[in-house]
């Protein structure tokens, strides 16, 4: 609708332009300003991912399995959801990289704080931003609509605090730091989605060294260089930065002015893209505890990984043991429910079968002394044949499993996340 809208109706393209375009572009920088308009450009892409993870994952990614051989629906289904998250990391991984790479804070923890505030991004940097903020709002809608795992606070937890780690660095000029700390978890989400794509294809080997590449980088990246940034919040900033408050815009800037002493200043930079931004000790340590919880998070999840790594160790194949073998148990469990209706109603498969003998005949005769199907053992084996009927696991035009449906649409519940 907004595409139409859009393209057909030209009066109307100064409201949709700001769906489809990042805004506040300062022709005399070349760089683009902050404002409330940006919230419609997130949402477009809330839906954008919404739509492109169902279409990859349905006509590219489950062909993809089949063709490798993967018969199993849910594994299929896994297989495709490991694979959508591999792409989009290493996507958003490259491009934050190349953003940090041709920026003067590449390698230099101090450039992270120079020449506060910033008012104004290079369009590049601004539209990623935006568009993880959009992917990690996503994720908040998911994991309160699907069926909750033993993991569900730690998992929604860490989503709240990435967000708002988001918008609030957003909002207060801080989305250099913001870049390096989403490339930095970006970067796990990378080999761990491919450590479960190389196990659901009978890679043993492969899986686990690529599982073991995955919790080095793990641990450097979310633990030691993670904590290499939060010291130098606590340490370079009051170096780097000039405390008190600033206004106007990037061609206007003044200030330092005194911080008052009200708390609404704390919200201005939200209502006011141009008016007062503060800084501070006080919004220091409260952007330094919201990392720090969330590194909490990132522990109890490598507490996991460590699991995982004894596991492999002890002769066992690497397997993500908070996902995986929940979806194995499933597996186990449809299997033997359709193998207890096989043996059920066995005469029955068989004269379906041999539908071409001329002596077959439905009902049975009543001398007949083979047992009858059962009503719910025929239901368990036409359900199993309606779901063998999609490749990915969910028909979104008939009764398709609602677990799997929200799956579609959602988020990779890996402890990487």
């Amino acid at each position: 609708m907004l595409f139409s809208v859009h393209f057909f109706f030209r009066g109307a393209r100064h409201h949709t332009a700001k769906f489809f375009q990042i805004s506040y572009y300062n022709p005399v920088t070349g760089t683009f300003a902050l404002g409330w308009d940006d919230i419609f450009f997130v949402f477009y892409w809330i839906i954008v991912f919404t739509g492109m993870r169902c279409a990859v994952m349905d006509y590219i990614l489950a062909p993809l399995a089949g063709w490798l051989g993967i018969r199993k629906n849910k594994v299929r289904v896994r297989f495709t959801e490991q694979a959508w998250i591999l792409i989009y990391a290493i996507g958003f991984w490259s491009t934050g990289l190349y953003i940090m790479y041709h920026s003067e804070y590449w390698l230099n923890l101090r450039a992270l704080w120079r020449n506060w505030p910033i008012r104004e991004m290079d369009g590049l940097s601004k539209w990623y931003y935006l568009v993880q903020f959009a992917f990690w709002l996503q994720q908040i809608v998911v994991v309160n609509i699907e069926e909750r795992r033993k993991d569900y606070w730690q998992m929604f937890s860490h989503h709240i605090i990435t967000c708002s780690l988001i918008f609030t660095s957003y909002g207060y000029h801080q989305s250099r730091v913001g870049n390096l700390i989403l490339c930095l978890m970006d970067l796990g989400d990378i080999f761990l989605p491919l450590a479960k794509l190389l196990k659901y294809l009978k890679c043993g080997l492969a899986c686990d060294i690529c599982f073991g590449v995955f919790m080095v980088t793990w641990l450097i990246a979310r633990h030691l260089l993670y904590m290499c940034v939060c010291w130098s919040i606590y340490a370079h900033i009051p170096e780097e930065i000039n405390y008190g408050c600033y206004k106007g815009s990037v061609t206007d800037l003044q200030g330092p002015f005194p911080t008052p002493d009200d708390l609404d200043h704390l919200l201005e930079p939200f209502r006011d893209p141009v008016g007062l931004v503060c800084w501070n000790n006080n919004i220091k340590w409260g952007f330094l505890s919201m990392l720090l919880a969330l590194q909490f998070i990132l522990l109890t999840w490598f507490v996991t990984i460590i699991r995982v790594a004894y596991r492999m160790i002890s002769g066992q194949s690497a397997d993500d043991v908070r996902s995986d073998e929940e979806d194995e148990e499933a597996e186990d469990e449809e299997v033997k429910e359709v193998d207890d209706a096989r043996v059920e109603s066995q005469p029955f498969v068989e004269k379906e079968v041999l539908s071409t003998d001329a002596n077959f005949s439905f009902p049975p005769t009543s001398n007949s002394s083979s047992p009858k199907p059962t009503s719910s053992s025929v239901r368990r084996s036409s359900r199993r044949r309606h779901e063998n009927g999609h490749s990915s696991g969910v028909n979104l035009l008939a009764g398709s499993d609602r677990k799997e449906l929200l799956g579609r649409i959602g988020c990779d519940k890996s402890p990487s996340d």
